[in-house]
C-alpha cells in the first residue's frame, strides 16, 4: 500500500497542485488546486469550487493524476507524482471534511473530491 509521508503530506498541503484528469476521448485536463487535504496514508481530499469539466472527465474515468513541488525548487528541487482514483462528491461525511479546511473560507464550494492514491514518486 501507499503512504503519504509527511514530507509529501506538508507539499500537499502547503502548495499548489497540479491536478490532470482525461475525457472520452483521452484528451488531458489540467487545473492547479489549492484547497487539499491529506486525510488518511493514502487519500487526499480536494476542494470544488469551479471544477465542471474534472467533474464530468471524472465521471467518465476516475483515474487521475496529481503534481506538487517544493515551493523553493531553485534551492531544493523536488516534487512528487500521484495517481488514483478519484470521486467526486456533493454531500456526506467528505462535505464534513472540506468545511473544515481553513482556507475554504475563502471560496464557495460545490463539493469535493476524494483520490485515493496507488502510486506515488518522489522526483528530483
Amino acid at each position: 500500500m501507499v503512504k503519504i509521508n509527511e514530507e509529501l503530506k506538508t507539499l500537499t498541503e502547503c502548495n499548489p497542485l497540479g491536478f490532470a484528469s482525461v475525457d472520452r476521448e483521452g484528451n488531458p485536463h489540467c487545473i492547479a488546486v489549492a484547497y487539499v487535504k491529506v486525510i488518511s496514508e493514502n487519500q487526499i481530499l480536494i476542494t470544488d469550487a469551479r471544477m465542471l469539466i474534472t467533474v464530468e472527465n471524472i465521471k467518465n474515468n476516475p483515474r487521475v493524476c496529481l503534481v506538487v513541488w517544493n515551493k523553493e525548487w531553485e534551492n531544493d528541487c523536488f516534487g512528487y507524482v500521484l495517481k488514483g482514483t478519484a470521486e467526486h462528491f456533493t454531500g456526506g461525511k467528505w462535505m464534513d471534511e472540506i468545511s473544515k479546511i481553513e482556507k475554504n473560507g475563502e471560496v464557495e464550494f460545490k463539493g469535493g473530491i476524494l483520490v485515493t492514491i496507488d502510486k506515488l514518486k518522489r522526483i528530483t
